[in-house]
């Protein structure tokens, strides 16, 4: 059979892409837009790796450190992989829908044409999500009717009504089930429009394409029990597209709501279940990252070498040590003293973007084929991406705290896995306003090792609270790497761009693995 051309929309690095290319005999990734140049550098570097059956060896020179600090230095300037990278940068491309549509639909033209495709993609979601939301009710004058951001997926809606996909795949946020412009709910106009987006957005087929309409499904729901949840009430389906990451192999708490659609005349002669099939384990942190080297947080003011590191910890856990017992909390004080002994500075430091050696490889044989998607043998034991950054101190107290209270909590089966705000002593808390208040409750959030990751944003580029490493010995949040494994990136997935960058292209994609799991499930359906 002849393949399926991906048109990949709003790509970010290419989570959900990686997915569909996963499966080389059902699809080929025809165009990838992202406006955003660092992602954009990333999404580029991931088309040139596919361009090879084998990949070169020159690729994993460049991943360990001995070509260049970035792809641009010279991967790419390599005379003999001129063709690989004309044929990435045509896939690949920096356009902005919704600014330079006349472009896009230029190239689109050009690489897909009236060939069968896929759309896959979901528009920014930041004016949909619960925080956005929050946010922009705080903006004096905010208009939900005027923020262009609400209305990005009738761009989406124009090129599925031009190019007729068989089937599209559409990702955002849980917060787009309950927002609303003008009373109207935003889930369900989207919905309808997408059922019919010739008469939703006045558009035509491309000349040569006939006018299809689509059915909307949701991946949740197995096939023996669909028509019972047609019947159900409009809110109770739409609860039914909210996808839960760690059901389906994630190690990582991330909900989603992803629609699927089918042009009409695919999704009467189906007959496979549109559901994702869960898994029996739910992946937990440390098996995914539990192999990763050993680093050092860093330190942001002040010298920041090994040795001034271990004497900050030296010098300030005996009397926080000493604070604790005094403000009652005897055990984590205790544990504090013990793990003082610890803290030595990692054969590796704070690791770098290039070029880290790994300790050893995944062994959980819990994970299945995500252990295999993840590694890959050809990096001979490094790892990239794997950079921790650089705390103040008292914030690494803070982290210290946090860590050891989640290893005693464990100890002890405690229900209070991680502190909250008020469980910090006076001395601890940072000199923020709002600390007390209640609304930051989990300013500081251990990530715990035997459970599913809490779900990875992007506010991870801001500061590493929400994300801290679990072994106190170590004192610091997640690296770009550990947070690409927790989304299932693969160890040869290098995300370019400075670190602050990558943290963002991590967290705002698709995780790889659920993506490939949902291009398994349209496959069946529409080859």
């Amino acid at each position: 059979m002849s393949k399926f051309k991906v048109i990949d929309l709003f790509a970010g690095p290419g989570g959900l892409g990686e997915g569909f290319a996963s499966l080389p005999e059902y699809f080929d990734i025809g165009i990838s837009i992202e406006k955003e140049a660092s992602a954009h550098r990333t999404l580029l570097l991931r088309s040139f790796f596919r361009q090879f059956r084998h990949v070169p060896e020159e690729y994993y020179e460049f991943l360990r450190g001995e070509r260049g600090a970035k792809p641009e230095d010279e991967l790419y300037k390599l005379k003999k992989f001129s063709k690989q990278y004309q044929r990435a940068a045509s896939e690949a491309q920096c356009l902005e829908l919704g600014r330079q549509n006349n472009k896009i639909i230029r190239e689109i033209d050009q690489i897909v044409g009236n060939d069968p495709c896929v759309l896959i993609g979901g528009p920014p979601c930041q004016a949909y999500s619960l925080v956005g939301r929050a946010r922009n009710a705080g903006i004096a004058g905010y208009s939900a009717e005027k923020d262009q951001r609400n209305f990005l997926y009738q761009e989406y809606l124009r090129i599925i009504a031009r190019y007729q996909p068989v089937a599209f795949v559409m990702e955002n946020v849980k917060g787009i089930l309950s927002a609303k412009v003008s009373d109207q709910g935003v889930f369900e106009q989207i919905t309808k429009d997408l059922q019919q987006p010739n008469k939703a957005t006045g558009a035509k087929p491309r000349q040569g394409l006939d006018r299809h309409d689509y059915e909307i499904f949701p991946l949740t729901i197995p096939s023996d029990v669909e028509q019972q949840s047609s019947n159900a009430d409009h809110q109770s389906q739409s609860k039914n597209f909210l996808i839960h990451s760690e059901r389906y192999g994630v190690p990582q708490r991330r909900h989603r709501v992803i629609l699927l659609g089918l042009r009409s005349d695919y999704s009467k002669r189906r007959s496979s279940s549109v559901s994702l099939t869960r898994t029996e384990h739910q992946a937990t942190l440390q098996e995914v990252i539990g192999d990763l080297p050993a680093l050092r947080s860093g330190l942001s003011k002040g010298e920041n070498s090994h040795e001034a590191w271990e004497v900050m910890f030296a010098r300030s856990l005996p009397e926080i040590a000493k604070k604790l017992r005094a403000s009652g909390l005897n055990e984590i004080g205790k544990e504090i003293r013990s793990v003082r002994k610890l803290i030595k500075s990692p054969r590796h430091g704070q690791g770098g973007n290039l070029g880290v050696i790994k300790r050893k490889s995944i062994r959980s044989k819990n994970l299945g084929g995500l252990a295999p998607w993840l590694e890959d043998e050809r990096l001979e034991g490094f790892i990239c991406n794997h950079q921790s950054r650089g705390h103040i101190e008292g914030d690494l107290h803070r982290y210290l705290f946090a860590s050891v209270w989640a290893k005693v909590a464990s100890q002890n089966n405690s229900d209070s896995r991680f502190p909250k705000a008020s469980d910090y002593p006076d001395f601890l808390k940072p000199r923020h306003k709002n600390f007390d208040s209640g609304k930051f409750a989990d300013r500081f959030r251990v990530q715990l090792p035997d459970m599913a990751a809490t779900t990875i944003t992007s506010h991870i580029a801001k500061d590493g609270h929400y994300f801290i490493h679990y072994d106190p010995a170590q004192c610091r949040s997640l690296t770009v790497r550990e947070a690409a494994r927790v989304q299932t990136f693969p160890d040869n997935y290098f995300f370019v761009g400075n670190r602050t960058q990558q943290y963002v292209q991590v967290g705002n994609a698709v995780p790889p693995w659920l993506a490939r799991q949902i291009a398994i499930v349209v496959s069946k359906i529409i080859s």
